[in-house]
């Protein structure tokens, strides 16, 4: 290896190591002063010594950059280390009101009310507080209500470069058949009950 590339090797690492966020390619490539390609190529052979060195972290591409991350393997020592007895779950509300943000963004509270068919205020104000949603602009209608979407953190968290790295709904859907039979099933509890 030629003296420059070990450089630029240690100023992504560097870089990548001190970054609360993960760090876009682009702004290492004018950090650096090298082409972007060259980091992308770099962040490449470092993820792949890292995991044939068969270390605790790894280097992935997450939320349009790069970030080191604890290894899967290491998950159930990192739990204990992180958590140590505090708990960071969110409730079935929040984990709903999240999921229609994500799918549906941007959207307003109403609207995320609405699809949930209850008032979401209370979780749309602990998602915002958790760094999962955030206010994104206002809708040109009536009232200018704000409009919500998911944030970088969100992204990280999933381990997901982008929105639309998101599972299609249809994955979760049942089929028509399944559905005709629940229609059937309740014509049918319906008519005894009446």
């Amino acid at each position: 290896m030629r003296d420059e590339n070990i450089e630029a090797r240690q100023a992504v690492e560097a870089i990548v190591m001190v970054a609360e966020e993960p760090v876009p390619p682009g702004l290492m490539a004018q950090l650096i002063e090298i082409p972007t390609e060259q980091v992308e190529a770099i962040c490449s052979q470092l993820a792949e010594e890292y995991r044939v060195q068969g270390r605790g972290f790894e280097l992935v591409r997450v939320a349009g950059g790069y970030r080191y991350r604890s290894h899967p393997d290491t998950e159930s020592y990192v739990k204990r280390f992180v958590v140590s007895g505090q708990s960071t779950r969110l409730s079935s509300a929040a984990l709903e009101t999240l999921a229609i943000v994500a799918y549906k963004q941007p959207l307003s509270r109403a609207q995320v009310s609405a699809i949930r068919g209850v008032n979401a205020e209370g979780a749309m104000r602990t998602l915002q507080q958790r760094g999962l949603v955030y206010e994104v602009g206002r809708d040109p209608g009536p009232g200018n209500a704000r409009l919500f979407a998911t944030t970088p953190s969100f992204l990280e968290r999933l381990g997901l470069d982008a929105i639309d790295e998101l599972p299609p709904l249809v994955d979760f859907v049942p089929g028509s058949e399944v559905i005709e039979a629940l229609e059937t099933s309740l014509m049918a509890d319906r008519a005894k009950s009446a």
